[in-house]
This record gives structure tokens, C-alpha cells and sequence, in this order.
């Protein structure tokens, strides 16, 4: 196993972009509001484990289902550059649709919220370009940083505010604008 400072930071900065807690914070905020308390710390852990069994298990599944690594990793390059797109051009491509009164936790919020469909898509398009184990500590850091802004998601929209959102969100769908050209030219030349 070799530790890449690099790939941490990158592979942090996917996911940080792609879960996108903060611009999430509203949403948050929302949740409270309907389901009461939130319990920061599982809705962390139970996200962290979802994305960290499916960073083992999803390609297995994938095999299973007879579809490569470098296939998934192209199609998780579209749903990269459909989220930047959403998170640039302040537009909603993917509509969540309305859960029942469960418990706000583990459902919306630790899945689909945090490990959805973008994330578990994320984390096999970088397993095809970075070690394993330098996924698993961003995926652990990026655990930490939920938790924490889970905790303070109210003190947190205070002090940024609405524009402060908009801005990091901006800010962030650029970076994985880029991020997803790169694994679609980096993995398309697989398929050809």
C-alpha cells in the first residue's frame, strides 16, 4: 500500500465535491426542521461504511452483471459532469423524490444524501485511477468533515449564508467539471 499525499487530497476533493455537504446545508437545515434531531454521528458512520463496502463490493457486482471497470468509470464521468453542471449553472437535473417520515438519519440523509448515487458512482470511476488505501482515508476524512458540519449545518448557514453557499458550490462543481473529463479521456482509450 502506498500512502500519496496527492491522490488523498484529490480523491478527498472529488468526493467533498461530489457529496457536496455543504451546499447540502439548507437541505440539512430543512431536515431538522421536519424530523426534529438528526443524529450527526450515525448518519457519518452508516455513509462511510455504504461507501466503503461499495468501494470493495461494487466492482464484484459489476463483474457479476458483466460490466467492466473502465465502463462504469466512463459512465460515472457523465454523472460527475451532470452534477457539475447542476452545481455551476445552479440548475436540478435529478430530482430527489420525497421519503416518508423515517428516521432522517440513516434515510434521506446518510443514503441517498451523502452516499448516493454520485458518490458510490465516484468511488469506482477512482478506484480504476488510484490506490484503495488512499481512497479509504479520504473517504475517512471526508466522514470527519460531514460529522462535523452536520453538527454545526446551522451555524455554519448562519455564517456563510446563502451566497457563501452558492459560491463554494460554484467554486466546487468547476473543480469536478474537470475531474470528470479527465477520468472520461483517461478511460474511454480503454474501450476503443
Amino acid at each position: 500500500m502506498s500512502f500519496n499525499y496527492k491522490e488523498i487530497l484529490t480523491t478527498f476533493m472529488v468526493l467533498f465535491a461530489v457529496i457536496d455537504i455543504v451546499g447540502n446545508i439548507p437541505i440539512i437545515i430543512d431536515l431538522r426542521k421536519k424530523a426534529g434531531h438528526i443524529q450527526s454521528g450515525k448518519a457519518s458512520i452508516i455513509a462511510g461504511v455504504i461507501m466503503i463496502v461499495f468501494l470493495f463490493l461494487g466492482e464484484s457486482i459489476l463483474t457479476l452483471i458483466g460490466i467492466d471497470v473502465h465502463s462504469f468509470a466512463v459512465a460515472g464521468a457523465f454523472i460527475l459532469f451532470f452534477i457539475a453542471l447542476e452545481m455551476i449553472l445552479g440548475i436540478t437535473l435529478y430530482k430527489q423524490e420525497d421519503g416518508a417520515a423515517m428516521n432522517a438519519s440513516v434515510f434521506p440523509l446518510a443514503f441517498p444524501l451523502i452516499a448516493g448515487p454520485g458518490s458510490l458512482t465516484t468511488l469506482l470511476s477512482l478506484k480504476s485511477e488510484f490506490h484503495t488505501g488512499n481512497i479509504i482515508i479520504a473517504i475517512i476524512i471526508n466522514v470527519i468533515v460531514i460529522f462535523v458540519v452536520l453538527k454545526t449545518s446551522s451555524r455554519i448557514g448562519r455564517i456563510i449564508g446563502q451566497n457563501g453557499i452558492s459560491i463554494i458550490r460554484k467554486v466546487f462543481g468547476v473543480v469536478l467539471l474537470a475531474i470528470a473529463v479527465k477520468l472520461f479521456t483517461s478511460n474511454i482509450k480503454f474501450l476503443l
